[in-house]
């Protein structure tokens, strides 16, 4: 009696109000359940893999919209809805449930990835094959996420007739950049195919020393277009992705961060280079900064007036080279004034050949 008097009511009503009803207790239900079993899967199995939970933590709104999608289309042919409302709601929730499962895997991705890096680290010295996984992955990350990005758009476009064929350009310029789509967006294409070579040859690290453009710095941040480099007095230079593979560039801890610097010394010819030698030997070996291996120095060129003479050392990175270079100047500087002041550069000129007059007096 009581199910024949809701049957009766039901049947008074709109039928858009008994389908946003049956919409919403669907819904509802969806989430009911999944909290249930989310909840029984928990006490039933020990969730202790720190990947699966983390995801779970972060990605549970995620799953609940998800899996009331889910619900909500399926009850969708059985409402008093005409065809062309139900199909359209249809292909709504279609690409709707289609938006949110790239979501979930580029989130899955994200956290798979980002766990991976973290198990290396690069602000310790010796640091290659830490820099080396770290590029790696981090322009990996940036091209699943737009590979992700551009499958999962192009499958929600192609839910709906009227625009089923921008979805399939969309597959279409991916896939080969020498369409129509694909030249709109070569500079985004280029860049990205760009990436995944740099990250399978690796001409350029995280943190690597490099000279770009004239400027010198490091490798600071990977993006799925552009790298960004931290220049020595603290700007940023922001260079394509495709610059790396296209034009010469200097790496200084390609293979190694160890390097050579060299200092250069101007003097005159009656300077004693032996002792100056010995000297320059004497500061290195007290700096801390010396890495130990590399020491030495050679007149390298000789002009009408001056010797040069070039001082060469080694140090364990490009920073502690730097540092290590102008203390050797500093203090080599400062012994040569307070010792051999005539080996500084100076002037020379012959007045035994001056006219008369100016002899006279």
């Amino acid at each position: 009696m009581f199910l024949s008097d809701i049957l009766k009511v039901i049947a008074w009503l709109p039928d858009w109000l008994v389908a946003a009803t049956a919409l919403l207790a669907t819904a509802g239900l969806a989430l009911l359940a999944f909290r249930l079993v989310r909840g029984a899967l928990h006490r039933a199995v020990k969730f202790d893999h720190p990947f699966l939970h983390t995801l779970l933590q972060r990605a549970s709104s995620l799953f609940q919209f998800t899996v009331m999608l889910l619900a909500t289309n399926i009850v969708v042919p059985v409402l008093p809805l005409d065809n062309g409302v139900e199909g359209t709601l249809h292909r709504l929730l279609t690409a709707a449930f289609v938006v949110l499962s790239g979501w979930i895997a580029a989130l899955a991705s994200d956290l798979a990835i980002d766990r991976y890096i973290g198990r290396f680290k690069i602000n310790v010295e010796d640091n290659l094959l830490a820099r080396k996984a770290v590029t790696q992955m981090r322009v990996l990350k940036r091209t699943v996420e737009v590979l992700i990005g551009v499958i999962t758009l192009g499958f929600a476009l192609m839910t709906f007739d009227t625009v089923r064929q921008y979805g399939i350009s969309l597959f279409a310029s991916a896939g080969v950049a020498g369409l129509a789509v694909g030249l709109a967006a070569k500079p985004l294409l280029s860049n990205l195919i760009a990436g995944v070579q740099i990250a399978l040859t690796q001409p350029i690290r995280i943190e690597d020393v490099v000279i770009v453009e004239g400027e010198w710095g490091w490798i600071e941040e990977f993006t799925s277009t552009y790298v960004v480099i931290r220049i020595w007095d603290l700007r940023r230079l922001v260079v394509p992705l495709s610059y790396f593979l296209e034009k010469p560039f200097q790496n200084w801890t390609r293979v190694s961060s160890s390097i050579l610097g060299s200092a250069f010394f101007y003097l005159d010819y009656t300077a004693e280079i032996d002792r100056v030698r010995t000297k320059f030997e004497e500061i290195v070996k007290a700096s801390k900064l010396w890495d130990g291996n590399v020491l030495s120095m050679q007149v390298t060129n000789i002009s009408e007036r001056t010797v040069e003479i070039r001082a060469l050392m080694s140090a364990r990175n490009s920073s502690l080279s730097w540092d290590l270079r102008c203390e050797v100047r500093e203090k080599l500087l400062v012994f040569l004034q307070q010792n051999y002041p005539e080996a500084l550069p100076r002037w020379r000129a012959d007045i035994s050949e001056m006219p008369q007059r100016f002899q006279a007096g």
